[in-house]
């Protein structure tokens, strides 16, 4: 059994290097997108995408990727979710579920969170843990999220730019329509309500505990303490395999997320 470690200097800064890599496949209106399809034999693809957001600053966008209060009021996808307990100053442990394109079966995760703020990035890292109290749910599938994070760069007093990355095993066969619906509608739907959501951001924290905000001061932070000792790292081999590969997209569904 591997143990789960919070992430170091050297995670966030080649963290920040996938970000910045490139291979853009998809570049217009201030939106790009890089999908790198699963080897042979791997359910794992590679999803990057890259927002320009001209009216917001850095600092806000990072307050709403922590804010799980507010997310709970613009993320239409939630099922659940909610922070577990801490690990260190500057990481914790949660848990997410969402809703998935019917008739896809909906997911959850348990993640350790990690992030840092150094030369104007702002950073976010998530991966699957095994938490002993959160095991998998009988109405639910357990994806495992081998690296999900956000890089948020500051490009002026007012804007900045954010780049999502996504490496999840959704655990189960999904079908071709699932994961170019991912790449092309989805998570570019969920970057667009996400800048609304920013934009909206400060006049809802004035009425919800305005200086509440332990992600940038850890002494706020009222989540019990958990050893690392107690969380060991979320393969995929140890979870059920759903197959949904011949499911048929339902032309009547909203869509779901697939993508924390």
């Amino acid at each position: 059994m591997e143990w789960a470690q919070v992430p170091d200097a050297a995670a966030f800064r080649a963290f920040r290097q996938r970000c910045q890599d490139g291979g853009w496949q998809r570049d217009r209106g201030g939106l790009a997108i890089s999908l790198q399809l699963p080897a042979p034999g791997c359910a794992v693809h590679q999803l990057k995408c890259r927002i320009d957001v001209p009216d917001v600053p850095a600092e806000t966008m990072y307050d709403v990727l922590h804010d799980s209060e507010y997310r709970r009021e613009w993320d239409s996808n939630i099922i659940d979710t909610h922070d577990i307990a801490q690990v260190a100053a500057n990481a914790d442990v949660g848990y997410y579920a969402w809703r998935c394109p019917k008739p896809i079966k909906n997911r959850d995760v348990v993640m350790l969170r990690a992030w840092q703020v150094e030369d104007g990035y702002h950073t976010i890292i998530n991966f699957s843990v095994k938490h002993p109290k959160y095991p998998p749910r009988k109405d639910l599938v357990r994806a495992v999220c081998l690296l999900t994070g956000y890089l948020v760069h500051s490009t002026g007093p007012n804007s900045c730019s954010l780049t999502y990355l996504a490496q999840v095993d959704p655990k189960g066969s999904l079908p071709k329509w699932v994961v170019n619906k991912a790449s092309q509608y989805l998570v570019p739907q969920m970057l667009k309500k996400l800048h609304k959501a920013c934009v909206q951001y400060p006049a809802w924290k004035q009425q919800h505990n305005v200086n509440m905000k332990p992600w940038l001061h850890p002494e706020q932070n009222k989540l019990p303490m958990l050893a690392l000792s107690e969380l060991a790292l979320q393969r995929a081999a140890s979870l059920e395999n759903i197959d949904e590969s011949s499911l048929a997209e339902e032309e009547s569904s909203e869509y779901g997320g697939l993508e924390n």
